[in-house]
């Protein structure tokens, strides 16, 4: 019987993607990501933090890069891979990674705005003087066209 290896997150990108390029121009993003859980303990409420080391590859890195920064909220699915390697003074390390299959940005709909470039403009076109909210049009279907297969 196979195994089943699938990560579900939802949290907030601790800091921007960072995207470096592979042999071959393959692109790769990392970032880490923040989910915190509440509860009460000795009648206190207690906020508890984990940190996940998150990797894209190929066009979803590419994505990631564009739409993706630090304190956004996201929802991320994916796989568990441990990996090693060698520090700079030799030792063997291991660290474990959630390598994401997609993700989903949640919030507001300035949040899908695409970021901004180094020069300060947006990497999509704008109107001028339309709002943030106004610019991003999130509609699928035309009316009859509901996207289901039958």
């Amino acid at each position: 019987m196979s195994g089943v290896n699938r990560v579900i997150l939802v949290g907030h990108l601790g800091k921007d993607p960072e995207i470096r390029y592979l042999e071959g121009n393959v692109s790769v993003a990392s970032f880490p990501l923040a989910t915190s859980e509440t509860f009460n303990k000795d009648g206190r409420r207690v906020e508890q933090t984990e940190w996940h080391n998150i990797v894209l590859w190929r066009g979803l890195a590419d994505v990631a890069v564009k739409y993706l920064s630090k304190g956004k909220l996201v929802y991320i699915e994916g796989k568990l891979r441990t990996r090693s390697y060698e520090d700079k003074e030799g030792v063997r390390r291991y660290t474990t990674e959630i390598v994401a299959e997609s993700f989903n940005l949640l919030g507001r709909k300035s949040d899908f705005e695409p970021q901004q470039n180094q020069g300060g403009n947006t990497t999509s076109p704008s109107t001028g003087n339309d709002t943030k909210e106004d610019q991003v049009d999130f509609t699928e279907n035309d009316g009859d066209n509901d996207g289901l297969p039958f």
